[in-house]
């Protein structure tokens, strides 16, 4: 089944969620906010979207810019910020299988749902 790590103050979140809805996909539902993965499950995450873990930070963020932006960061560190701190991950993300896609634009999530 597809999962999407959704933050329903997010306006590209909400968007996932209603292009989820006009298809015949069924899907789950993650508030990564309240359902904070823990660090295995954010390394399996960042595995299936074939990025760094830097590339799935929010560096624009205010809270990584005051408390890391100006750090030199191992990938370790930076997943156990994202752990702490999980308003710093992109989203949405939409995992479909062993694949998964950061939904910006969020027309992109329709190719991991065909």
């Amino acid at each position: 089944m597809i999962q999407v790590y959704h933050n329903p103050q997010c306006s590209k979140s909400r968007e996932c969620l209603a292009i989820l809805d006009g298809s015949a996909q069924e899907y789950e539902v993650v508030k990564y906010l309240n359902q904070t993965p823990d660090e295995q499950e954010l390394k399996t995450l960042i595995k299936k979207l074939g990025i760094k873990p830097i590339e799935l930070v929010r560096t624009k963020e205010a809270l990584w810019k005051e408390k890391f932006e100006t750090r030199k960061m191992t990938n370790a560190q930076i997943i156990k910020a994202m752990v702490k701190h999980p308003i710093l991950m992109e989203r949405p993300i939409v995992i479909n299988g062993d694949k998964a896609i950061i939904g910006r634009p969020v027309e992109r999530i329709l190719d991991i749902i065909r």
